[in-house]
């Protein structure tokens, strides 16, 4: 009886010491999660209208993304003439236009840029970039997000 009342003592305290670890771990967990930054995305798009289905693919991919990641567009090359003022509304099949998909980034604040140098190799300017695109500052490239940054290029 002795060691049955010793066990159940024992077990009793382990019970107890298993609870506070557990406590103790899940408040480690809260904490670092509360303090950890957000990772960022940039996407590169350099596909232009010539190429709709990546054009629209990354811009419904970065939408989803910005829902709880920080996220950056660069469009250079052929991709700046997605973002131009008079640019035609990109589509392909079962995904949202690139217009509805820029408004909807604009809209959750997502930094837009284009390339200088393309955009001038296009013969354009800045006047011509739709409203709310900006050209490229190479900080940012950095100063995104301060969290890691994962790159997709389309």
């Amino acid at each position: 009886m002795k060691k049955l009342i010793f066990g159940l003592i024992v077990l009793a305290f382990m019970v107890s010491s298993c609870n506070e670890t557990i406590e103790k771990e899940v408040k480690i967990v809260e904490d670092t999660l509360a303090v950890a930054p957000r990772d960022g995305v940039f996407y590169h798009i350099s596909s232009g209208p010539d190429d709709p289905h990546k054009v629209v693919m990354a811009l419904k991919q970065a939408v989803m993304m910005a829902e709880d990641k920080d996220v950056l567009i660069y469009f250079d090359i052929k991709g700046i003439e997605v973002v131009l003022n008079d640019a035609q509304d990109v589509s392909y099949p079962t995904f949202p236009t690139s217009k509805e998909s820029l408004k909807q980034l604009m809209d959750k604040g997502v930094t837009i840029f284009a390339c200088p140098a393309c955009l001038k190799a296009a013969g354009k300017s800045e006047a011509d970039l739709m409203p709310g695109v900006k050209l490229a500052e190479k900080e940012m490239f950095f100063n995104f997000t301060k969290g890691r940054i994962l790159t997709l290029d389309y």
